[in-house]
């Protein structure tokens, strides 16, 4: 039976379907940070602000002293970011605030609007500080556009992962066999069963074959193809750093070759409404979009109640987050 629709190279970002926006892979093998959790290296010959060139096996990208992403907006969607390894210290304008990593995944639906900085802060000074994150953009129907914002920490102790003979699968959306995922924030596409979003980070071990279960129903479906040696699907064989869109309501059987293969697949019933994006705002019309900048210049959506820009927390703190009504939880 067909399986595959589509195959194509995984860019920077990679490649996605609708109800889904965006997906990005960061993965920098960052050197033993400082006391001030900055790189313990030097810096010179980087465009700091806007370094996004692999150099010494990592990216700076908008931070100047730490990595990561100063205060930046969003409205209309919601982001997902999933920290397999180090760390990422979230701050928003609502004064949430988070450290989570090693596993952890944050959940922020932006809405109406909202703003937030995510840094990856160097906390080992003994040894490297490799950080792989995924950060995926769900998108928002019409409807749900304009709902609060909400911010939610899912703990990699709570987060159901199925180990079967040859296989590991992150369960951090949907329903896998029967187990299901932990509940998704109030008003995303993902809380209505009948969507289908799935969310799972897959792994198979080498020189084994694994069946992907089928969906209920044809809906979007990616696996996207990013550490390992070679897979083959339907006797076509594929390389690392491919995405391949599938048919959903089929089985795949999925061979693979020498090496153990890690995936990452998203899934969902398509939204089917119309676009318009603009950097960090994503709308259904222009109109839209102009007026998320206009109530932007205006109101900063809260403005921003921290020190600096690449808010980053206290090199002594664990994993925990802040919510917006004070409540903290550590790890």
């Amino acid at each position: 039976m067909k399986a595959i629709k589509n195959i194509f190279p995984l860019g920077f970002p990679w490649q996605t379907q609708d109800p889904f926006l965006f997906c990005v892979y960061h993965y920098d093998q960052y050197p033993k940070g400082k006391e001030d959790m900055s790189p313990a290296v030097s810096l010179e010959g980087r465009t700091l602000g806007n370094d996004f060139t692999v150099k010494d096996g990592f990216r700076m990208y908008h931070g100047r002293t730490i990595p990561g992403f100063p205060y930046h907006p969003h409205r209309g969607f919601e982001t997902i970011t999933i920290a397999n390894k180090g760390y990422c210290d979230h701050s928003d304008s609502l004064g949430s605030a988070g450290r989570f990593g090693e596993g952890d995944v944050q959940w922020m639906t932006a809405g109406r609007g909202v703003q937030h900085s995510e840094m990856f802060p160097l906390l080992k000074t003994e040894e490297e500080n490799p950080l792989e994150l995924f950060q995926i953009w769900l998108n928002l129907p019409k409807a749900d556009k304009f709902v609060d914002p909400h911010f939610a920490m899912l703990w990699h102790e709570d987060i159901p992962v199925v180990v079967e003979e040859n296989s590991k699968v992150k369960v951090i959306a949907g329903d896998y066999k029967g187990i299901a995922a932990l509940k998704p924030a109030p008003n995303s596409w993902a809380v209505n069963p009948v969507n289908e979003v799935a969310i799972w980070n897959i792994h198979i071990d080498a020189n084994t074959e694994y069946v992907l279960p089928a969906a209920k129903n044809e809906v979007n479906r990616t696996l996207y193809f990013y550490e390992g040696d070679s897979i083959e699907i339907n006797d076509q064989k594929i390389a690392p750093n491919y995405g391949v869109e599938l048919v959903s309501n089929n089985e795949v059987k999925i061979k693979v070759g020498n090496k153990s293969a890690h995936f990452l697949m998203l899934q969902g019933k398509a939204i089917e409404e119309p676009i318009a994006k603009h950097g960090p705002f994503v709308m259904n019309t222009h109109e839209e979009i102009e007026q998320a900048m206009d109530e932007y210049r205006l109101t900063q959506f809260g403005g921003w109640p921290w020190p600096h820009a690449d808010n980053v927390h206290t090199k002594d703190k664990g994993r925990f987050a802040k919510f917006p009504d004070g409540t903290v939880i550590e790890k």
